[in-house]
Order: structure tokens, then C-alpha cells, then sequence
């Protein structure tokens, strides 16, 4: 099979990554922290949002999990901001508290898909997040499969693009860039 994409390219639907979702990590509770989540969860990016969740991660007495999580949050919440530096950051200390948290992996390599509209610093993260179980594969299929297109790898964006349609079949976004693609059988 060989695979040719129209003329759409990657890099168009790669704001559309950003645009769909980002994956929050929960935390429970009636709490600063569960507020930054409710922020990051419902892209409510305002500064008093990012305040509360800077509040949390200062003042606050919080478990590991609810410490990385927060950090998650508010990563997002920068992301949202198109402050991709800062979101960076957020999501790097998240990974030093918990190297197995998988949405600081997958939302680290969005915000690098989203920033440098390239795939190859991006690629790893994807497959690191899904391995580790993330609680949005579509999103990280769906991610994946943009880093390979920008990486010139069809056939791959094709298959992740295909698994992010089938883990979420109500989402449309994967769905409707499987029709970017134009499948031709080998020579």
C-alpha cells in the first residue's frame, strides 16, 4: 500500500491538536488544586486560574500525585496561553516528581507538536504516553500520527490517525483527516 497525503499538510492540523483537547490529570476534592484541574480540564486559561494553581503548588499541603498533577494542570493551563516555554517547564518538573505519569509525557509532546510544528522531539512522547497508559490514546494516537506525517512517515500517520478514530469513534477530528490521505495500492 502506499500512502500520499493531499494537499493539506500536517501543520495545519496540528492546531487542531491543541484546539481538541489537552489531558488533565483529576484530583479530588474542594481544593486549589482540584479548581487548577477544573481550569485545565475546561480550558479555562485566565490568570486568576494560574494563580490558584501556583497557590496550590506554594501554600498548599499536597500528596505527590496531587503535586504532579498539579503541575499537569497548570502546564496546560500555560499551554492555552500559547506560553509554551512556561508549559514546559510545568510539565518537565511533573515528569521529575513522577517519571511514570503519562499525561505529562503526552501533554509535553503536544505542546512541542504545537510550538515547533515538527515531529521528531515530539514522536517518542507520544509512544511513551500510550505506553504508560494515558487516559486519552485518541489524543495520543491522533498526536502520533501528526509527529510521523511532519516526520514524512505516511504510512505511520495513517495507522495512529486510524487508532485514534477507532479508540474514540465519537471524536470527528481523526476521522475527518483520515480523508486527507490518499490510499494507493504498491506497485
Amino acid at each position: 500500500m502506499k500512502l500520499l497525503a493531499k494537499l493539506a499538510i500536517a501543520s495545519a492540523a496540528v492546531g487542531t491538536i491543541a484546539a481538541s483537547a489537552n489531558a488533565a490529570v483529576i484530583v479530588i476534592g474542594n481544593s486549589r488544586a482540584q479548581a487548577c484541574y477544573q481550569s485545565a480540564e475546561y480550558a479555562r486559561a485566565t490568570l486568576p486560574n494560574i494563580r490558584e494553581c501556583h497557590e496550590a503548588l506554594e501554600e498548599d499541603v499536597l500528596t505527590s500525585r496531587e503535586r504532579t498533577a498539579t503541575l499537569v494542570n497548570a502546564g496546560i493551563l500555560y499551554f492555552y496561553r500559547d506560553d509554551y516555554a512556561t508549559a514546559l517547564q510545568h510539565f518537565d518538573r511533573a515528569i521529575e516528581l513522577d517519571s511514570e505519569e503519562p499525561e505529562a509525557f503526552l501533554n509535553k509532546a503536544i505542546t512541542l507538536l504545537r510550538r515547533d510544528e515538527a515531529g521528531g522531539q515530539a514522536l517518542p512522547l507520544f509512544t511513551m504516553a500510550l505506553e504508560m497508559g494515558t487516559r486519552k490514546p485518541a489524543l495520543a494516537y491522533y498526536g502520533r500520527g501528526l509527529a510521523h506525517e511532519l516526520n514524512g512517515d505516511l504510512t505511520a500517520a495513517y495507522y495512529d490517525i486510524q487508532r485514534a478514530s477507532e479508540a474514540d469513534p465519537d471524536w470527528d477530528v481523526p476521522e475527518r483527516d483520515l480523508a486527507r490521505f490518499i490510499v494507493e495500492p504498491a506497485n
